[in-house]
């Protein structure tokens, strides 16, 4: 079974790395989140905290005994340092927040050390649509079926059940051949980023003949039988 479940990594578990013989780490939140960058196993007796957006745009500033100093930046009234963790506190990100920020830690033996979190602000992902094209020859039916949205940062899988084994393939576009021996009845493109996902799926009759295309021909031809009965009954 494809995975249906929507994701929010509001607060994911940070992943360690190595940058450079830095320690990085990654974290994904959408527009309005409140996000707190955290490093995990961060030593508790430092001399100085500073946290920056660039390498050279500081935050904010904690030293040993003195005040907290929040520096003149687009943070400057969303921001909000715990000194005890270490932990930088922002309040409703936006998209242009995304960036690598930096922590660096002097301890108290007089030694640096610098720790990366690299901040992702993603729009959760719309519903796909589905496009079919299909070429018939004989008993055989090519189909060739493209899935996409508007945003490009996306990862495409498709899921789709083929005789008795259940398929699935990483891309926008599916090609696919019914018969009418072997076919499958449903096609299922899922559109994901790292915070959320999106299904779209489409059925199969019959090789060649679409569900809901059948269904919309079928009430067409309905209509036009029941309109033409009361006409036909109004007259008379």
């Amino acid at each position: 079974e494809f995975p249906s479940r929507r994701e929010w990594l509001l607060n994911p578990v940070l992943l360690p790395g190595e940058f450079h013989g830095q320690r990085s780490y990654s974290k994904y939140a959408t527009p309005g989140d409140n996000v707190s960058l955290q490093i995990s196993n961060l030593p508790k007796k430092n001399r100085s905290l500073t946290w920056l957006y660039t390498t050279d745009q500081k935050i904010v500033e904690w030293e040993s005994g003195e005040p907290t100093k929040y520096f003149d930046t687009k943070f400057k009234d969303r921001a909000t340092l715990d000194s005890q963790s270490g932990t930088l506190h922002i309040r409703k990100v936006q998209k242009e927040d995304s960036s690598t920020y930096l922590l660096r830690v002097l301890k108290d033996n007089g030694h640096e050390e610098e720790y990366k979190i690299s901040l992702m602000v993603l729009d959760p992902v719309q519903k796909p649509e589905i496009n079919v094209n299909m070429t018939e020859k004989m008993n055989t039916c090519n189909l060739t079926l493209s899935c996409g949205i508007q945003d490009k940062s996306v990862t495409y899988t498709w899921y789709w059940e083929s005789g008795s084994f259940s398929k699935q393939l990483q891309s926008s576009v599916l090609e696919d051949v019914h018969t009418p021996q072997s076919y499958s009845k449903s096609y299922t493109c899922q559109v994901s980023n790292p915070i959320s996902r999106q299904n779209s799926t489409i059925h199969f009759t019959s090789p060649c003949v679409q569900a809901s295309s059948s269904g919309v021909a079928w009430m067409a031809t309905w209509l036009v039988i029941m309109v033409t009965t009361v006409l036909n009954l109004l007259w008379t």
